[in-house]
Parts: C-alpha cells; sequence; structure tokens
C-alpha cells in the first residue's frame, strides 16, 4: 500500500486545502472508528528543546540579508514536496537558502515560510510560519496522508521550533503574501544575495564541510573494500552506487547529488548517473560521490580506480597527468587570487601534454590562447572547480564578479577536479586511450595563507590508490 495515501473515506474534508483526489477505490471510515480514534492517547510533552548549534550561525545571517534589504518584506519559502509518480512524492528537502537562512536542516518541515517584516527604515523582524501539528480529534490526524501524523509520525510544534531555531514561530495559516512581496527563486536581487552569502563560510558550515567529507571517506572506503563482490556483480556500477548510499544513509541524511559510478567507457561521460554497466577488470572506474550530513552540507569527491587493482603503463600516465593539473591548482590558490586562476593553472598543464603526446593539431600556447584556442578542451570540457556547502554547486546565482572573477578569501570552500576524457569512438587520440576516463576531484578550505586539502585522507596519487585497493580489497 502507498505510504502517500489513505483506503479509506474521511468523515469531512481534511483542513488543509488539497487538489480533488481519486475515491474510487476507498471506502467510508465505519461508525465505531470515528468514535474510539480520537481517544486513549496519552498526553504529549511539549518541552522546548535548547536552540541548536546553527541558531546563533543563522541569526548572523538573516542580519546580514535584512541589512541588505532596508524597507521591503522578504519571503523565503522551504518548498513542497514533489511528485514521484501517482501519489507518491520524492524525499523532501529544504530549499537550501531557506535552511541556511533558519538553521532547518534534513528535519524541515515542507511548506514552511520564512518571513522578514520590515520594522522600519532598517531592520526586520524574522517569523517562521509553519503548519501546527493537529490535534488528534481532527481528521488531519488520521485520515491525511501527506501531513497526517498517523501516517508521517509527529510533527514540531511551533514552540519546539521556536526555542530549537531562536526564532519566532506562527501558525502556517497566519502567513498573508501582499503586493511588493521579495520572494525567493522570484526575486533576481534576493535569490543573488542569499546565493553570495554563502561564500565564504562560518566557522559552523567549515565544521559541517569537515564532517561530510570525512563520512563521504568512509564511503569511498567502502566501495574499495568490496571491489571483488562489484566485479562480481552483473551491474557492478549500481554495487557501488548501493554500497555508497548505505554509508550515506546510515552517517548522513543521504548524497548530495545522484552519484556516478562511471566504469570503462562511461568514465568519458561526465554526468553519468544511470551506472547500470559492468565493472571489469582491466578498465578504470570513476566514482563521484559525496554523502549530504543532517545539516545538508554535502562533501564531492572523485577518484578513479584501476578496477584490477593497477593501473596499465597508459592509463597511469593519464591519471599522474590529472593529478599534476591538480597540484598546479593547488599551487596558485590562495587569498588575493581569482578563482579562475585555478582553472586556468589545470588547463596549462593539460594543454602542455595533450600537446606533447601528439593529440593536438596546434602547440599548447596556441591552444590556450583565449580567442583562438581550446583545442585541448576536447578533453577537458568542464571547469575545474566550483564552490561546495549546502548545494554541491553552492553559490550558482551570484554575480560573475563575486564568482568566477571573484577574490579568493579565507573561508571559501571550493572544489579541484581536473579531468582528461579519451570517447570511446574519438579518432583524434591513439586506440589505446580511447575509453580512459579519469577525473581527480578533492574538496578545499581557503587558509590565511593557502588553501587546506579537506579530503587529503583519501589515496590520490597512482601510488596510493593502488596501496589502497591492496590494503582494503584483498
Amino acid at each position: 500500500m502507498s505510504t502517500n495515501e489513505s483506503d479509506t473515506i474521511a468523515p469531512e474534508a481534511p483542513s488543509l486545502e488539497a487538489p480533488a483526489e481519486n475515491l474510487n477505490r476507498k471506502q467510508p471510515f465505519p461508525q465505531g472508528f470515528l468514535d474510539t480514534i480520537s481517544t486513549g492517547w496519552a498526553d504529549r510533552p511539549d518541552q522546548a528543546p535548547p536552540a541548536r548549534d546553527q541558531a546563533p550561525f543563522a541569526a548572523r545571517r538573516r542580519d546580514a540579508l535584512s541589512a541588505a534589504f532596508p524597507g521591503a518584506r522578504l519571503v523565503v519559502p522551504a518548498g513542497s514536496y514533489k511528485q514521484r509518480s501517482n501519489d507518491t512524492d520524492y524525499p523532501f528537502r529544504a530549499h537550501s537558502a531557506f535552511a541556511h537562512l533558519t538553521g532547518w536542516a534534513s528535519d524541515a518541515v515542507p511548506d514552511s515560510v520564512l518571513v522578514f517584516e520590515p520594522t522600519g527604515a532598517e531592520g526586520h523582524d524574522a517569523t517562521l510560519y509553519l503548519r501546527e501539528r493537529a490535534d488528534r480529534t481532527t481528521p488531519e490526524f488520521y485520515a491525511d496522508a501527506a501531513i497526517g501524523e498517523f501516517w508521517i509520525g509527529p510533527r514540531p510544534s511551533l514552540a519546539g521550533v521556536a526555542s530549537d531555531l531562536g526564532v519566532a514561530t506562527a501558525h502556517l495559516d497566519a502567513f498573508e503574501p501582499r503586493e511588493g512581496d521579495l520572494v525567493l527563486d522570484e526575486h533576481e536581487e534576493l535569490t543573488r544575495v542569499v546565493s553570495e552569502l554563502r561564500l565564504v563560510k562560518d566557522e559552523y558550515e567549515i565544521a559541517q564541510m569537515r564532517l561530510a567529507v570525512e563520512v563521504t571517506a568512509r564511503g569511498f572506503d567502502d566501495i574499495v573494500a568490496d571491489l571483488p563482490r562489484i566485479i562480481d556483480t552483473p551491474r557492478g556500477e549500481r554495487a557501488v552506487e548501493g554500497i555508497f548510499h548505505h554509508r550515506a544513509r546510515v552517517e548522513g541524511n543521504g548524497e548530495g547529488y545522484d552519484t556516478i559510478a562511471a566504469s570503462g567507457p562511461h568514465a568519458c561521460y561526465l554526468h553519468w548517473t544511470r551506472n547500470d554497466g559492468a565493472v571489469v577488470p582491466g578498465d578504470l572506474i570513476l566514482i563521484d560521490a559525496g554523502v549530504e550530513v543532517d545539516s545538508l552540507y554535502t562533501a564531492d569527491i572523485t577518484r578513479t580506480l584501476p578496477v584490477s587493482g593497477t593501473f596499465t603503463d597508459v592509463q597511469r600516465k593519464v591519471y599522474e597527468t590529472v593529478r599534476e593539473a591538480a597540484d598546479a591548482a593547488f599551487a596558485v590558490a590562495k587569498p588575493g587570487v581569482r578563482f579562475r586562476a585555478i582553472h586556468e593553472a589545470a588547463m596549462a598543464v593539460i594543454a602542455r601534454r595533450t600537446a606533447e603526446w601528439g593529440l593536438l593539431p596546434v602547440t599548447a600556447d596556441e591552444a590556450l590562447d583565449a580567442d583562438r584556442g581550446g583545442q585541448h578542451r576536447r578533453y577537458m570540457v568542464h571547469g575545474t572547480s566550483h564552490h561546495l556547502g549546502i548545494d554541491v554547486h553552492d553559490c550558482a546565482q551570484a554575480r560573475r564578479e563575486m564568482y568566477y572573477d571573484g577574490i579568493l578569501e579565507p573561508g571559501m570552500v571550493f572544489t579541484i577536479e581536473p579531468g582528461l576524457y579519451f570517447q570511446i569512438d574519438d579518432l583524434t587520440v591513439p586506440e589505446e586511450y580511447r575509453g580512459i576516463g579519469v577525473r581527480i576531484e578533492d574538496d578545499v578550505l581557503v587558509t590565511a595563507d593557502g588553501v587546506e586539502n579537506l579530503s587529503a585522507a583519501i589515496p590520490r596519487t597512482a601510488d596510493e590508490i593502488e596501496a589502497w585497493i591492496a590494503r582494503l580489497a584483498s
């Protein structure tokens, strides 16, 4: 039976307005049920919890947003369930900006709304509107499969949320949209500002990024340790995905994005998430995966492994070239440097090496020409870095001058992820290169004098990778 649909008909419409539903297979509740369902329940304690760790950080973020929009009424919705099929929904995840500004993360309630009410020329009072839990005497409690506590479990109370998050709360029914509201994702400037607020991470966010990377590292260990079973599984890429999913759900909220488990020629498809191929000794497997912890902060790590445990000479040459490009990017990343310089450093290595191998119709210098070059980009079409945090591609609505052309500052967190991809049918490369795809991706934190590789504990050189497999997969 679907967990989103009752097989009986309530005696009256639930209090929440809902689209008309198909009643063809439903039967009415019998009178005995209606006479007894509201009685015989123990009292529910409503003790106010202490404010969670992120509450003071979220308050400071709200203050920063308030200062950017004096006199304006700001509306930041959490979002609603999204339909998966018929009457089943995808798991709910609050809008990243909503979670960032409230501190309410994996336990946030759908349809909640954070509202900034202007208090004058400057300043706002923030109120979080949410659906108060239903009294057990109402049909909503037992008949509404979408929000009824009989179906989905206890919902938080207004008082509990106010204490937990350190923000004023009110019933969702009391929220009234007004003409002139600045609504997130409907107002370009508001959407931009909340995105740019996340460019520099605070102390809490950095701690959560460290945690996400730590759990992700254990997920990669799980995959390496289970390589023999993965190889024996007809759709071994699915086995990789499932092994990582287990770690992500046991120690986190889930994955921060769909896992890429791309073996053999599939590694040349940048967003391969079908994950339905075999994992064959002799091939490489590219695994791009990140755990999203309960605070909704996610890691984003890629490692490329030789399935047999040992790189071939050609595979090693490609792999170590990608690592050389990554190391070049690491070398230039420091406060005061433009974000795009990271990509430029990595691409200089890619251009030089592919030219040396005879793959380019021009010299490396010609390939790097901003107007007439780019021939080497055939083998690495994506960028080298993106900001990372509560979204895997965090701060994506920030202005170009703040992002790609922005200046690195301590507290920024981003990826360094060069790659080389030689498609199986690419006639511009020798046959022994075709079907090889390599990416190495690490998550880094800008410090006062450089960057810290948050994922440094995960093996990354070719020798370290081989030793890792020998240690865990034997």
